[in-house]
């Protein structure tokens, strides 16, 4: 079985977050291994109140490939 890149992991994160907040603009600022787990963080949009907020995330997947835990907070 192969596991998770660091580069899929993060592409994995991306397109996630592009279906789960419909926005293309994700910015993804680190990547990192954590417990036999890929943590991506970065940025992107939230829309609230007729306006555009910037918001954190960070998504956690594993080496098959799959999300274990997501995270977001405003900034």
């Amino acid at each position: 079985m192969t596991q998770v890149t660091k580069e899929s992991a993060s592409q994995i994160a991306v397109e996630f977050l592009k279906k789960r907040k419909n926005t293309e603009n994700i910015e993804v600022a680190l990547i990192e291994l954590q417990d036999d787990c890929w943590t991506v963080r970065g940025t992107c949009p939230m829309e609230f109140g007729g306006r555009q907020w910037p918001e954190s995330f960070a998504v956690v997947v594993d080496l098959k490939g799959k999300i274990k835990s997501t995270n977001f907070a405003l900034l």
